[in-house]
């Protein structure tokens, strides 16, 4: 068995030339940032399966790879760039790779939450542009803190808000128990929570969850933070939300369309902290990430079935 991971930058390049072992199968490295669809049958050829850093995998190419298996994504939304459950009607299988980052993301939505609650990126831009503009904040302890979904970030961030003596309010899809967070129906967290955070992945029954009418749900001046996917808040009323004034602060590392098209009203907003879809990225998780994937493509090539979720 022989794969080819098409999009490794450098730091990734060297994790796979350090960690894989030397009984490992074959990795073609391919150095590039985002092939295009037109290009990807070729750098593909006769491999039997492909590491896929956050690259779009139309099924149209892949279909033109005839030796592809498997998909190896690094994360947990291959839905936003490749159709897993079409793929598989022509034999391909997409394995994701759950939990490598859980800490990371949970500190970058904590960090989002603070920048938004102190003003941070206001501030910032202001003193950058020659200005001297103080920004009253807001106190996070003892303030309630609402999870949307509580797999293992949403855990991580729970542990960390209820350090800080926030009131921890969750929503999940299946039922959960975790000590300390009191578990309400959806409607309930958007309504008593001064600050969101989601942490759901992107499914059809999770994409646009947040629509105009549940946003209208949320505190007035309430804090919305999303590390997980753009697509689960309808962008365009959030936008009307923020503008309008009746949600306070939106903090975002990830958007509908990434990355974010210039002029898009997200970058003009004075309530509005952004970051460039890097919660996930620190040396520990990517380490992690791809040891992974290194384990997954050795129990392929040992004959193992499907070793992650679709």
């Amino acid at each position: 068995m022989r794969g080819i991971f098409i999009d490794a930058d450098a730091a990734m390049a060297e994790l796979v030339e350090r960690l894989r072992a030397p009984d490992d199968p074959v990795i073609d490295v391919h150095r590039a940032e985002r092939p295009l669809p037109a290009e990807l049958p070729a750098l593909i050829g006769d491999h039997d399966f492909v590491i896929d850093d956050h690259t779009p995998l139309p099924f149209d190419a892949l279909r033109a790879c005839p030796a592809l298996r498997h998909v190896i994504f690094l994360g947990t939304g291959a839905r936003s760039y490749m159709d897993p459950d079409a793929l598989a009607r022509i034999g391909i299988t997409v394995h994701t790779i759950k939990g490598y980052g859980d800490t990371a993301v949970a500190e970058h939505a904590f960090a989002l939450m603070w920048a938004a609650a102190r003003q941070l990126a206001l501030m910032d831009r202001a003193i950058r542009a020659g200005a001297w503009r103080r920004a009253e904040g807001r106190q996070l302890t003892g303030k309630t803190l609402g999870l949307i979904g509580m797999g293992g970030i949403g855990r991580e961030m729970a542990r960390l808000g209820l350090g800080i003596g926030m009131r921890v309010l969750a929503w999940n899809r299946t039922p959960r128990e975790v000590p300390g967070v009191v578990f309400l129906p959806l409607e309930q967290v958007l309504e008593e929570s001064d600050v969101v955070s989601l942490h759901l992945l992107l499914t059809e029954e999770t994409r646009g969850l947040l629509d105009a009418a549940r946003l209208a749900r949320l505190k007035r001046g309430a804090i919305l933070v999303n590390t997980a996917r753009g697509a689960l808040i309808d962008e365009a009323a959030l936008v009307a939300a923020l503008r309008e004034g009746r949600i306070g602060h939106a903090a975002l590392d990830v958007f509908a369309e990434e990355p974010l098209p210039p002029g898009h009203p997200l970058r003009t907003l004075d309530n509005v902290t952004l970051s460039a879809h890097s919660g996930f990225l620190t040396p520990e998780a990517n380490e992690t990430l791809i040891r992974r994937a290194l384990e997954i493509a050795r129990r392929l090539a040992a004959g193992g079935a499907d070793v992650a979720e679709r």
